[in-house]
């Protein structure tokens, strides 16, 4: 058999979910991040759905991600967000490099030149992210300078935010502010605007003056909410639907496109007393029956699930129990009565009236949904479903 699990991705739900996104922005322009393989859901199949869909951008992190999805024959602008190595890349494969420092810019000018083109790029600038981007109390001069350059054409402008959730938008008010006095001072510098660029999916549910030309959703795209009231409760998805009353909820009110699969691989009875797994650090107390599950660390799931996760077998809670291992984990099926060898198993998802999320899983690994997904999904085979969402027929496609 193969190793590890079946992801199975919902790409109607990452269409509902970038509906969502469009309503909430009125129609702003979306700047789609697929980075790190979509989140784990695999960037190819997700960026072909969200360009059906009618994504104006698509954001990867290095060109590698970008060359994947133009080797494939997506033609849609891909912004890079991080990479400037390999400044043939950019003008070979027709991508929009972001500008962290002047370097890079001097270095895509003079390829420009030598080629006898233009590249478009983007420049950021750091507003209070302390990671990248243009700083100090020459980021005008500089990026001026930048939009002088032979061969750039200056065709945004973008920013990131520090915090990772805005239940408390102070500081974020103090980077958008910052962002806006660059932006405006360009345009009177240039006398004319420059495409801006700040909110991520946190700014697009909770802060709309951040929402500026377009937005840049990740996360909310895929399902989840990064809004830490949401993640730390581990709300599911149900309990996000019941909310839809409130305006503001309905942005929350997003579907988990990912759903983690596998099967039980083995069943013994043990007696009480017996230890299971690595340093028995569980044993039991009573006439027990266990179940094995062909994953384990090496398939991204958490070793800090150990004695402490869940997952679900025949629509019932199952708690895992010794030391997760690199292959393998064990989970308790002594209450499942009529369990039996390959049965399926969720890791992450709904079966029956029970679900199993990204919030619950980082909360008991002590982590943020986005490492969840990005674990799991980059470690499973993957199975995309496009589904209308409203119990009509479903078709899938498997992927290695």
């Amino acid at each position: 058999m193969d190793r590890g699990a079946i992801a199975e991705i919902n790409l109607s739900a990452i269409a509902y979910n970038l509906k969502i996104v469009n309503r909430s922005v009125k129609e702003r322009p979306v700047i789609a991040v697929v980075k790190a393989d979509a989140y784990g859901h695999g960037s190819l199949e997700v960026s072909k759905r969200l360009i059906q869909e009618g994504v104006s951008f698509l954001a990867v992190a290095y060109t590698g991600e970008a060359i994947h999805l133009r080797s494939a024959g997506i033609r849609a602008p891909i912004i890079v967000l991080f990479d400037c190595k390999d400044i043939h890349n950019f003008f070979d494969f027709d991508l929009l490099p972001v500008i962290h420092t002047s370097t890079t810019a001097s270095a895509l000018s003079r390829e420009a030149k030598k080629r006898g083109t233009t590249i478009k790029v983007h420049v950021k600038v750091d507003t209070g992210m302390g990671r990248l981007g243009l700083y100090g109390k020459h980021v005008i001069k500089d990026i001026m300078n930048i939009a002088g350059m032979d061969g750039i054409e200056l065709a945004g402008l973008m920013s990131h935010f520090s915090d990772a959730d805005l239940s408390d938008t102070s500081f974020a008010a103090i980077q958008l502010k910052a962002f806006n006095v660059i932006r405006d001072t360009l345009y009177k510098k240039l006398n004319r605007k420059i495409f801006s660029h700040m909110a991520n999916s946190a700014a697009v549910i909770n802060f709309e003056d951040a929402h500026i030309d377009a937005v840049r959703p990740g996360l909310m795209l895929y399902g989840y909410s990064p809004i830490s009231k949401n993640a730390e409760c581990g709300m599911r998805n149900a309990e996000l639907k019941s909310k839809i009353g409130n305006p503001k909820s309905e942005i929350v009110n997003l579907m988990p496109a990912m759903r983690v699969r596998t099967k039980i691989l083995c069943i013994r009875s043990l007696s009480p007393d017996s230890p299971v797994s690595y340093g028995r650090t569980f044993v039991t107390k009573r006439k027990s029956t266990i179940g094995v599950i062909p994953l384990g660390y090496a398939d991204g799931y958490n070793r800090l699930f150990s004695n402490n996760g869940v997952v679900l077998v025949r629509g019932n809670r199952v708690p895992v129990v010794g030391r997760v291992c690199m292959d393998l984990t064990m989970v308790d099926l002594t209450e499942i009565r009529d369990a039996k060898e390959g049965d399926e198993v969720i890791v992450l998802g709904q079966q029956g009236n029970e679900t199993i999320t990204a919030y619950e899983l980082a909360q008991k690994a002590q982590t943020i949904p986005y490492e969840i997904l990005t674990s799991l999904g980059s470690h499973s085979k993957k199975e995309y479903i496009h589904n209308s969402l409203h119990n009509e027929s479903t078709s899938s496609i498997i992927y290695a």
